[in-house]
């Protein structure tokens, strides 16, 4: 029934839409009845002979921490992340943002479930820079990146993807927590509130999952790799608002464009500077490595920007999570510019929830 539901959306929003669109449509359902389709339970992977043992200890794992999600996260007890599924590729989708030169107003894109989104995902490598190259041939910045995990908000149940197998013990565990938080709470076209959201639940679930499982090295370890990743975080967004400041001004796009460069080299100056006596988890090392454009720092942007403010509603709620839960339910239940007054007034300090 829930499959059907999907496909009726899909041809539907194709007819709607376009053939632009329907284009999109058709390969965002067959990339989803691909994963429907390859999906196997855990434990008749486990009990396969042909499994290896890397496979079997991570899907043993997901087991675990599917349990903790739900006992002690209050993260929905359903089927999600029960089967495992292999596709044959390093990521299970391909998302592409999208920006102008001069500006750090990213291009967003409607449909008929999730509303609006601020970037657009693609099953096939191929198929997401392939789009992301139309648009930079048209003078816009683009990023194209691989997601390890996506979650269809309960429509599905989604599997625990091959995708995710090599990452550390903890980010695996992040992964669950982070897709599964999409479940609880989901602001139709607000993609900065959801994600912020999702990340919120999967810091917090990854500490408190460390502290249940009793490893202190782990939580060591976990506490440095987020301090870095808080102060690099940071950085970024800080320049990220010197970007929005100088993009403002009345200025030639001439000057403009000397000026982000500017202010670009100054960003990965500024990081390489800061971790430059970092022994161990050189954060976001491989990301300034790589050339940083507008649409580049939105992807960044959309992941984290709410985060302090998810955590202040944590904190007003004493670290309960259903209490938690539900004021994060009833903020994506109001309009996208109530929600956002109400956020700001947070951030800032002169309100409560």
């Amino acid at each position: 029934m829930k499959l059907c539901r999907w496909l009726i959306w899909g041809i539907a929003g194709a007819l709607l839409c376009g053939c632009s669109t329907a284009g999109y449509y058709v390969q965002s359902v067959r990339g989803q009845m691909e994963i429907w389709r390859e999906s196997r339970p855990i434990p008749a992977v486990l009990d396969d002979p042909d499994t290896s043992n890397q496979v079997k200890r991570k899907l043993e794992l997901a087991m675990q921490v599917r349990r903790f999600a739900t006992e002690q996260l209050s993260l929905p007890d359903n089927g999600s992340y029960t089967e495992y599924v292999d596709l044959n590729r390093p990521y299970m989708v391909w998302s592409v943002f999208v920006t102008p030169e001069l500006s750090l107003k990213p291009m967003e894109w409607c449909f008929l479930v999730v509303g609006c989104v601020n970037y657009r995902g693609y099953f096939q490598q191929h198929s997401a820079q392939k789009f992301a190259q139309r648009h930079a041939e048209q003078g816009y910045d683009v990023h194209v990146g691989g997601v390890p995990a996506y979650s269809t908000l309960g429509w599905f149940d989604d599997p625990v993807p091959n995708t995710i197998l090599h990452y550390s013990a903890t980010e695996f565990a992040g992964f669950i927590f982070h897709e599964l938080a999409h479940q609880v709470a989901f602001a139709k076209g607000d993609t900065v509130f959801n994600e912020s959201f999702a990340t919120t639940v999967e810091h917090l679930g990854v500490e408190r999952w460390l502290q249940h499982t009793g490893d202190e090295d782990g939580i060591e370890h976990y506490r440095l790799r987020r301090q870095r990743e808080q102060q690099v975080i940071a950085l970024i967004l800080e320049h990220r608002v010197r970007l929005e400041q100088m993009y403002e001004k009345d200025l030639p796009d001439s000057a403009k464009r000397l000026a982000k460069q500017e202010l670009i080299a100054a960003l990965r100056r500024d990081y390489y500077k800061k971790s430059a006596d970092w022994q161990s988890h050189i954060a976001f090392k491989k990301w300034f490595d790589q050339p940083i454009n507008n649409a580049k720092l939105i992807a960044i942007a959309t992941y984290h920007d709410l985060v302090p403010v998810f955590n202040k509603l944590l904190q007003e709620q004493n670290g309960d999570l259903i209490s938690f839960y539900n004021v994060v339910r009833q903020l994506a239940e109001e309009s996208k510019s109530s929600r956002w007054q109400t956020l700001t007034a947070l951030s800032t300090g002169n309100a409560t929830y």
